[in-house]
């Protein structure tokens, strides 16, 4: 007969808990990272297709794919903090718009942040030019800004969508075939 040992299965038992919470850590992540990859590299593609109008044919999709792990990680904290707590009970689609404008701004800072970093790094004193956002200016920060928030209600939609159905309607609902008269 074989004794138990409590304090060995609780040690168990905290490793698969923390296992599970890495996992989905790390899908989220994963989500995260391909949804802004994507994004920032279409923004790229645009730029590269002005920049191509004046003669330009240079594109770096680097960009895209090093913010993408950033801007990622950045949002992950942002989940994480729970942000939008507060407006439980509230309509769903008050909490798409509040997270989508708490990222898009964390978005914002974050990248003056980086452009100064940026600048510093590179020996320079930092100057407006360096942290402008969208070309300069309050009318190239605000054009940005709702890109940026535009191109986040998607994500955001079908996050709280899916956490207030549950994942597997979502699924359903997704990937189950749905006759007329459904």
């Amino acid at each position: 007969m074989s004794e138990r040992n409590p304090k060995a299965e609780g040690t168990a038992s905290r490793a698969a808990a923390l296992k599970g919470m890495a996992i989905r850590q790390a899908r989220s992540f994963a989500v995260l990272f391909l949804y802004l990859w994507v994004l920032l590299g279409l923004f790229v593609l645009n730029q590269a297709l002005v920049e191509r109008a004046h003669g330009d044919t240079v594109t770096f999709q680097g960009f895209a794919f090093l913010n993408a792990l950033v801007l990622a990680k950045v949002m992950l904290v942002i989940e994480e903090l729970e942000v939008a707590r507060w407006l439980r009970g509230r309509p769903l689609i008050l909490v798409i718009f509040y997270e989508a404008a708490i990222c898009t701004l964390f978005f914002l800072v974050f990248h003056v942040i980086e452009r100064s970093v940026i600048a510093k790094f590179s020996g320079h004193a930092i100057t407006a030019h360096d942290i402008e956002v969208g070309g300069g200016g309050l009318v190239g920060a605000l054009i940005v800004s709702i890109i940026l928030f535009v191109s986040l209600l998607p994500f955001f939609a079908f996050k709280n969508v899916t956490r207030a159905i549950g994942a597997e309607r979502m699924r359903q609902i997704l990937f189950s075939r749905h006759g007329a008269a459904d």
